[in-house]
């Protein structure tokens, strides 16, 4: 399984109340670096014919985030089956797990916008 990470400075602007990284902005970032890996790892022909739409997501919180810290956030993709990819999303300061998020996708077709079978080329894409 192929990982992908990249690196987020913390700024006030994804603070909550209590001075700590909003759960929103969690869920921008696992948004956000899904789309990266998956721009990173496809063909323009095939960025160009499909795209994905999240069904669902769960996150667990470890582990506060804060102002100027450096978040590593790591990817993969755990299973592709049918019409569906599972990706998780580990966020890390240092080497200390601050949260972890699984999603479930669920890829499309441009033309129609319909769920489309995950080919063999698109999983191995994340392998």
């Amino acid at each position: 399984m192929q990982t992908f990470e990249i690196i987020k400075k913390v700024t006030a602007d994804d603070l909550d109340s209590l001075n700590h990284v909003n759960n929103v902005r969690y869920v921008q970032w696992v948004q956000d670096i899904a789309e990266k890996h998956w721009v990173h790892r496809a063909s323009e022909t095939v960025l160009n014919n499909h795209f994905w739409v999240m069904l669902s997501h769960h996150i667990q919180y470890k582990q506060p985030a804060v102002l100027n810290d450096n978040v590593t956030i790591k990817t993969y993709v755990m299973n592709s089956e049918g019409v569906t990819s599972t990706r998780m999303v580990e966020f890390y300061k240092n080497d200390i797990l601050l949260a972890k998020s699984e999603t479930k996708w669920c890829f499309m077709n441009k033309t129609n916008l319909k769920p489309t079978r995950i080919s063999e080329t698109i999983k191995n894409l994340f392998e």
